[in-house]
């Protein structure tokens, strides 16, 4: 039984469970030039046997972007939801343009044909009529800009092809455009016990606006698989040839500087017999109504321990509070 109750897809109304399952790293390997943005080579099946012992364990949201593995997440995903599409609540995003066969990135488009455009091809590749939450994939797009972005999403919606919208960003100021159109439910940032964003959170519940979060385990960090000798296959996003903005693993292994905190927190992380990874998520769960943690995975075990944490309900306000002084914020 849940100690976390379901949560409200921002004022979109929309039921979710308490976390959802971030859909990136099923995608499989794609890049842009020699850059890896997957996570390594997946197993398809496997990934359908994982979504649907999520399913099983109370998980109804699913989190992809249709670039993520260039289009396949969405298609495994597919797959994953033939005959049970009612059953779950599809939140995908656009704005990369992409080679489906080469799997490279080659560019963006955020003009309303383009928003149009992606918005078709995410329903083919989805095999559904009607996305539930539609997602702008541009972390720093000019917020001067995003009006006509906002704007384009809104018609979706009136049209039916989306239920709602949100935008996938850090920052206010960009949080503060999106709020304005009424279509607008969620902000998909990054979040987790070790890497706060309470400008962003207070936006959201300032707004009703669910808080979905990315990086909620910090890429892997906040589990007990990595160490400081762990060293990352090349064709992972975290690998040697990692993107600027990649902050946790640094030259191919995980960055000091972040398993020092994870080490800081561990032991409150892991009381009551939760697993780190378990913690992680019960403080996203007390840090906030809004909330949404989407931990990414490949395995059924990873899928099983993550909702695992469902059962041990949320951190105390006493243990929030050591964590903040811990790491003193």
């Amino acid at each position: 039984m849940s100690k976390i109750n379901p949560r409200k897809l921002g004022r979109s109304g929309i039921e979710v469970s308490p976390m959802g399952l971030g859909c990136w790293a099923i995608g499989g390997p794609f890049w842009a030039g020699e850059t890896p943005l997957g996570w390594g080579e997946v197993d398809d099946e496997e990934s359908i046997r994982a979504i649907h012992a999520g399913i099983d364990l109370g998980i109804t949201l699913f989190d992809t972007a249709n670039v993520y593995g260039a289009g396949h997440s969405e298609r495994v995903l597919a797959r994953a939801f033939a005959g049970i599409r009612s059953r779950v609540v599809i939140a995908t995003k656009f704005n990369a343009v992409f080679d489906e066969t080469t799997r490279q990135v080659t560019g963006s488009d955020t003009s309303p044909a383009g928003i149009r455009a992606a918005c078709e091809d995410s329903l083919r590749r989805l095999n559904t009529d009607t996305i539930d939450l539609y997602q702008f994939h541009d972390n720093d797009f000019p917020p001067d800009k995003a009006e006509s972005v906002r704007e384009t999403l809104e018609r979706l919606v009136e049209e039916g092809k989306i239920r709602a919208y949100g935008w996938s960003t850090d920052f206010p100021v960009r949080v503060e455009v999106f709020a304005q159109g009424p279509g607008c439910a969620a902000i998909q940032l990054q979040l987790n016990v070790m890497d706060n964003n309470s400008e962003v959170i207070a936006l959201c519940e300032k707004y009703d606006l669910a808080a979905l979060n990315r990086g909620p385990l910090a890429m892997g960090l906040l589990t007990d698989k990595y160490s400081t000798n762990t060293k990352l296959a090349a064709d992972d996003v975290r690998g040697e040839k990692s993107p600027e903005w990649m902050k946790y693993f640094k030259d191919g292994k995980p960055n000091t500087e972040w398993l020092s905190k994870r080490d800081a927190v561990r032991e409150i992380l892991t009381s009551n017999g939760r697993s780190i990874a378990q913690g992680a998520l019960a403080w996203l769960w007390r840090r906030s109504q809004k909330t949404l943690p989407i931990p990414g995975f490949r395995t059924v075990a990873q899928v099983e321990e993550n909702a695992g944490a469902m059962q041990f309900g949320p951190l105390t306000t006493e243990q929030m509070q050591e964590i903040d002084r811990l790491l003193e914020r």
